[in-house]
């Protein structure tokens, strides 16, 4: 039996599953990703990339922060792949309970998934510091240099969880009911390494943990089945059976 055979079983036999993602998720979309060999991490700038996505070099260095930001952290073009449109599928076929993700994109909910939990909060909602106004992400990408409220001049922070915040804490527990609950919990697209969004898959006690990624993760051994292909492919090739 291959592994995507495997997979499938497991699927049609779980009726609470939680999918787990990171960054590897969204690769397949034509976002890069932080840690792979052209990922952010590995490309040269004037400070290194999680010292500009931290919150002291947002408030310090502003200009340079969305400088960075707007060039290679948002992507108002980029479209839901196979592997977020089936997850959307079997939330909709009543097998999937909820996406929880790391990615800050916004392509599980354009793909139609209903329950996101958006660990590191997302692109597409940034607000005024002062007035607390909402701007869409083309708000931010449209200004020039640094955004501003259109009505008390503010300075617009995106909500994203940057370098030195913590995560939002009703996120966080809703997160950790979702996967406590579950009865299958797939983690794909993530290298198991950010903390404390990593240490939420020791809440699951279910029956099948899958991990679909092109890296090894210190979790594989813990797991039912490792699929090292792109989790787009993978999960492109199930079948939703409700």
């Amino acid at each position: 039996m291959d592994q995507i055979e495997q997979l499938q079983i497991m699927i049609d036999e779980s009726s609470r599953i939680v999918f787990f993602g990171g960054a590897g998720v969204s690769t397949e979309s034509d976002i890069p990703d932080f840690r792979s060999t052209d990922g952010l991490y590995h490309q040269t700038y004037k400070y290194p990339p999680e010292v500009i996505v931290s919150h002291t070099f947002f408030v310090q260095k502003t200009e340079e922060f969305y400088d960075f930001y707007k060039k290679k952290m948002i992507f108002p073009d980029a479209e839901p792949n196979p592997a977020h449109l089936k997850l959307a599928e079997l939330e909709r076929a009543g097998k999937l309970t909820a996406v929880v993700t790391q990615n800050i994109d916004g392509l599980h909910q354009k793909a139609g998934s209903q329950k996101v939990f958006e660990l590191h909060g997302s692109v597409h909602r940034n607000y005024c510091q002062k007035c607390h106004k909402f701007f869409d992400v083309n708000y931010v990408a449209g200004a020039q240099g640094v955004p501003h409220c259109d009505e008390c001049g503010g300075l617009v922070k995106p909500d994203v969880v940057l370098y030195e915040e913590g995560l939002d804490a009703s996120v966080m527990r809703g997160a950790i009911d979702a996967i406590s609950k579950a009865d299958m919990l797939i983690i794909g697209g993530t290298s198991l390494v950010v903390y404390p969004a990593a240490g939420m898959i020791d809440y699951f006690r279910g029956e099948h943990l899958v991990l679909i990624n092109r890296d090894a993760t210190s979790r594989d051994r813990q797991a039912e089945l490792c699929i090292t292909d792109p989790i787009g492919e993978v999960l492109g090739q199930i079948k939703v059976n409700s």
